[in-house]
């Protein structure tokens, strides 16, 4: 069987679409806004830089090397400097979603593509479209906006592929979605890394090398009948010292986060599946529909039958 940790798990319903590839010449003052209203985007600064804007009044400079996710659907801008966003000037915009790929070597909206000019701002932005809700609780764990500082060979390797893509050749497109999907993977992996205990329960246990076989063991089954003695026993350590070292690290007891994460897929099972109440109860280890139906009113303080409804 696959194993399947939480990471690949939330990340299985959203994807890149249009990946854009811009090198882009831009005379102060300038501003462009990012109008894909994904709930994630990416944007890789390779040459150049700025400062992100978001709505909520959140600022964040990015320079040559800063790959940039921006969390929620809400425009948001790059400009070369704030005040640049309350001037009278052209303002650009990309959208991946609606970007007319065809027309990646031409002149968008006053943006020049592709240009071979060294006093550029070159950027490769992805913007995440998502099937269902799973994403949602990645998102939550996640800041407005996080900043990780790539090597200079990362930033070389990613130009070049981007060149590449911007040829036009046949899967161009497809090429650079795929590959800021394994970017964004690789983002997100080295945020959690630095965030330390800030990270979300779930990483930071699958980091640890006792809690990881068994957390592991647990999101690839979540249906088994897990206990704590069970989990201590693919840990490899006796059941007190499984209980303690997992709740001090992830911050509640082994059942209680079970049941968390089991309720969690409930609630993803329940907006995004036609399954029956009885068959997602079953999914997430409950062997009745009643018993399931207390326990998800019991952490969701609604029915699993009124909470799917008042989803749809």
């Amino acid at each position: 069987m696959r194993s399947v940790d939480p990471l690949s798990s939330l990340l299985r319903g959203i994807r890149a679409e249009g990946s854009v590839v811009s090198h882009t010449v831009l005379t102060a003052p300038w501003t462009i806004r990012f109008a894909d209203d994904a709930p994630l985007t990416m944007i890789s600064v390779l040459r150049g830089g700025g400062t992100l804007m978001l709505p909520d009044g959140t600022e964040r400079v990015v320079g040559v090397g800063d790959t940039a996710i921006v969390s929620g659907p809400a425009p948001f801008h790059l400009a070369d400097h704030p005040a640049s966003v309350h001037r009278s000037h052209a303002a650009y915009e990309i959208a991946c979603f609606t970007m007319d790929t065809e027309r990646t070597a031409q002149e968008l909206g006053g943006i020049h593509w592709g240009t071979d000019s060294e006093e550029v701002t070159a950027l490769i932005v992805g913007a995440y479209r998502a099937s269902g809700h799973r994403h949602e609780r990645l998102l939550r764990a996640l800041p407005p906006v996080l900043v990780i500082k790539e090597d200079v060979e990362v930033c070389a390797w990613l130009e070049t592929a981007a060149a590449d893509a911007a040829r036009l050749s046949a899967g161009s497109q497809a090429l650079m979605d795929r590959l800021l999907d394994w970017a964004l993977v690789c983002t997100l992996r080295s945020w959690f890394d630095q965030a330390g205990a800030d990270a979300p329960s779930w990483y930071r246990g699958l980091a640890d090398p006792v809690l990881a076989p068994a957390l592991q063991a647990f999101h690839d089954r979540p249906a088994e009948a897990w206990t704590v003695a069970s989990l201590a026993a693919r840990a490899g350590v006796s059941r007190a010292l499984f209980a303690k070292r997992f709740t001090k690290l992830m911050g509640r007891p082994p059942l209680a986060y079970l049941t968390e994460c089991r309720m969690d897929e409930a609630e993803t099972l329940l907006t995004d599946t036609d399954l029956s109440i009885a068959q997602v109860g079953r999914s997430v280890g409950y062997a009745d529909a009643f018993g399931f139906s207390a326990a998800f009113k019991r952490h969701k303080g609604l029915s699993p039958s009124t909470f799917r409804a008042a989803a749809s």
